[in-house]
């Protein structure tokens, strides 16, 4: 049945593709786009085509090469992973018999799937997207339902067009005021999940909204509907506004134009109410950087390590009680599909420019989005900057920060990382990682111990 009165976007979004509805609860509901990736994708793709079931309409269904394939530049289907190469070659025989879209290694428009998802535009306002990775939930910054599944869950969407999920709660987090300057998207993520844990979104569907989440652009509402997912959040996702529209406008799969009064109704109605609302004063926040293992163990960047479980701090190698501020590190990581797109970029190498890595550093490294955005990025010379100041400049792809046995980080390093996991092994054996802004990351690699990027911001004005 549709509910009547105010309505959540969620609800809106629900109830337009819902099919059915169960006795438990559980919703059947039509799924828009389906997006795999090559770690994923040849199993989900052979698994329908050995069952007979051929993909219902190939033109929803795009495939993509990011998680296996090696960053360095010049790679081809040859990885570092033992093994690597048969993700790829399966891969990319399974999407030609399915006949769907495949962006191939070195696809112009290949990428990390969150970043070229809305670069291409195929997520739009409104549609459901599903995609075997649990960080599906950034493309939300578009307004649309989006929500990482398993590999059965893609065949069945695949196959019908639908999926049966539970319908979740509804949560709400406002954002008030403005945030100060060198506080950004990922440390509004890291402090909502520091204050209210890991699980705290769990089972709910995460609208973010308020003054500070209106002023983001969209590629800053990208990275905190990107830590939905470390919220235990099913989704997260932001209303669409101008801002959203001038976004997709003109881009490959996206509609010629918005005049449909259909966009202009996806928004929360006044007086629609949520199963939970938060609110945080975004004035009030710092730089974050996590200290645990995991996103909830984060805290301001100036403070002091809190009392936590005893595996963490044996984890991170940090007691109770100790500066954050001046703990060296030995590898700086600017990447993933939390924090390398190209307005990350261009902020970070503002901050690093004149500057130098400092000697103590083992490897710094930047590792574009998408092959869209290290274009752009070398057009403006960004890459430049970085490779003078010690980074090396790479590929785009998820290969060093999810760990699958190829590439990897000096044994036993201490990174600082723009990823959104801090995961015991995350980013390798034995390698301890803080995440952390773009900005935190580039002011640490320059000190050699994590350092406050207002200090370095403040250095760079005068």
């Amino acid at each position: 049945m549709t509910s009547t009165g105010p309505k959540t976007l969620f609800e809106k979004i629900w109830e337009t593709h819902r099919i059915d509805t169960g006795t438990s609860g559980a919703g059947l509901v039509a799924i828009d786009r389906v997006f795999l990736h090559e770690r994923t994708g040849a199993a989900a793709l052979k698994s329908m085509a050995a069952a007979g079931r051929p993909v219902r309409d190939p033109a929803r269904v795009f495939a993509v090469m990011d998680h296996i394939v090696d960053t360095r530049i010049g790679r081809g289907d040859g990885t570092l992973m033992e093994g690597g190469s048969a993700f790829i070659t399966e891969t990319r025989a399974a999407a030609k018999a399915a006949g769907i879209t495949l962006f191939d290694v070195n696809d112009p428009d290949q990428g990390i799937t969150h970043v070229i998802s809305p670069e291409l535009g195929i997520v739009l306002p409104g549609v459901t997207l599903v995609a075997p990775d649990s960080h599906t939930c950034t493309q939300g910054a578009l307004g649309a339902l989006a929500w990482g599944i398993g590999s059965s869950e893609a065949e069945h969407a695949m196959a019908t067009g639908t999926l049966r999920i539970e319908k979740p709660k509804t949560m709400r987090v406002t954002f008030t005021g403005q945030l100060a300057a060198g506080v950004t998207a990922k440390d509004m993520a890291l402090a909502l999940i520091a204050a209210h844990g890991a699980g705290g979104g769990a089972g709910h569907a995460v609208e973010f909204a308020g003054e500070a989440v209106e002023a983001l652009d969209i590629e800053a509402r990208m990275t905190l509907c990107n830590m939905a997912t470390e919220f235990s959040a099913m989704a997260g996702f932001i209303a669409p506004d101008a801002k959203t529209f001038e976004y997709l406008a003109g881009r490959r799969y996206a509609p010629a134009n918005f005049d449909d009064p259909y966009w202009q109704t996806l928004s929360t109605d006044e007086g629609a109410t949520f199963d939970t609302e938060i609110v945080i004063d975004a004035g009030s926040l710092a730089p974050m950087v996590s200290w645990g293992t995991s996103p909830q163990h984060s805290m301001p960047i100036d403070g002091a390590v809190p009392q936590g479980p005893e595996r963490a701090h044996q984890y991170i190698d940090l007691a109770p009680g100790a500066a954050m501020l001046g703990t060296p590190i030995d590898v700086a990581f600017v990447g993933s599909c939390t924090n390398a797109r190209l307005s990350d970029l261009r902020r970070a190498a503002a901050l690093v420019k004149g500057h130098k890595v400092a000697d103590t550093i083992k490897k710094a490294m930047v590792v574009p989005g998408s092959s869209s955005v290290k274009r752009a990025a070398e057009a403006e010379g960004l890459d430049t900057i970085f490779t003078e100041a010690g980074f090396e400049w790479r590929a785009s792809g998820c290969s060093l920060c999810f760990f699958a046995g190829g590439e990897r980080f000096p044994e036993g390093s201490r990174t600082i990382s723009s990823t959104n996991r801090n995961f015991e092994g995350r980013q390798g054996p034995g390698i301890r990682t803080h995440i952390a802004s773009p900005e935190t990351v580039i002011a640490s690699a320059v000190a050699g111990v994590i350092a406050d990027p207002r200090e370095l911001a403040k250095e760079s004005a005068q």
